[in-house]
């Protein structure tokens, strides 16, 4: 089986140990997820701890696109939190990944710093009482467009995927889950669409729409609008989707 196993080159020195953990991937560390799709493990190495996730093995079809077309999502994982770090954008840091592979890709896997975080995005949707929520919004508002004017479209913008730690009085941000992303130039209706799977209430909306407004220089009122309509289609469309299948169900 052939193998293509990239570490960053700060983390050279625990080559040996890194390839080891995941050799013994199921055996090692703690269990932090185990979904259908991806399994992900905390390790510690040398006093440090380590975040390694293991995508779900694709199927036939898949193997061949990610052996010979794609790049796999352990690498695009690894190239894409890369260029968070140079855009000055929070993501643990990304540290390594494999690949394995017979006549297609086998198995794949991607290793960061693990990032111990406060809460995540999905707090603010759940709890609106949450304290500092206005301005944890108005932060996050302002990352948003920071990855917006850096030609960063996070594909995957959703709130189980922006990790929030607190430093002093202030927010930072960190984005998991990194493998679906375009790059390029976005106007403004592709920026306020990258905000339709945050699941974002009218109330929330209405303290994030004055701060896009004005650090892109547009009103206030047509940022809202069209904040509302893209979440409002999106959220109809899942909604949508959820009945479709329990009526398929019963």
């Amino acid at each position: 089986m052939r193998e293509n196993w990239v570490v960053a080159p700060e983390f050279k020195e625990l080559n040996k140990q890194l390839r080891q953990a995941v050799a013994q991937f199921d055996q090692t560390g703690e269990l932090i997820v185990a979904g259908d799709r991806n399994t992900i493990r905390k390790v510690e190495i040398n006093g440090s701890w380590y975040s390694i996730k293991r995508f779900k093995i694709p199927n036939a079809f898949q193997s061949l696109v990610y052996r010979f077309l794609r790049k796999s999502k352990a690498q695009r994982s690894y190239l894409y939190g890369m260029k968070l770090l140079a855009a000055d954008l929070g993501t643990p840091t990304p540290v390594a990944y494999l690949e394995q592979f017979g006549l297609g890709l086998k198995q794949s896997f991607y290793i960061s710093r693990h990032l111990d975080y406060d809460l995540d995005f999905r707090v603010l949707i759940h709890k609106p009482l949450y304290p500092d929520r206005k301005k944890i919004l108005r932060q996050f508002t302002k990352f948003t467009y920071d990855l917006h004017q850096q030609g960063i479209q996070f594909l995957d913008h959703s709130p189980g995927n922006t990790l929030i730690v607190k430093v002093g009085e202030d927010y930072h941000f960190y984005l998991i889950d990194l493998n679906r992303m375009r790059f390029g130039t976005m106007n403004l209706e592709n920026r306020m669409r990258n905000f339709r799977r945050l699941w974002l209430s009218k109330a929330m909306i209405k303290v994030m729409a004055p701060v896009y407004a004005e650090l892109y220089g547009e009103s206030t009122d047509h940022i809202h609008e069209l904040m509302l309509r893209y979440s409002g289609q999106f959220q109809k469309k899942i909604t949508a989707k959820k009945v479709r299948r329990r009526r398929r169900r019963s």
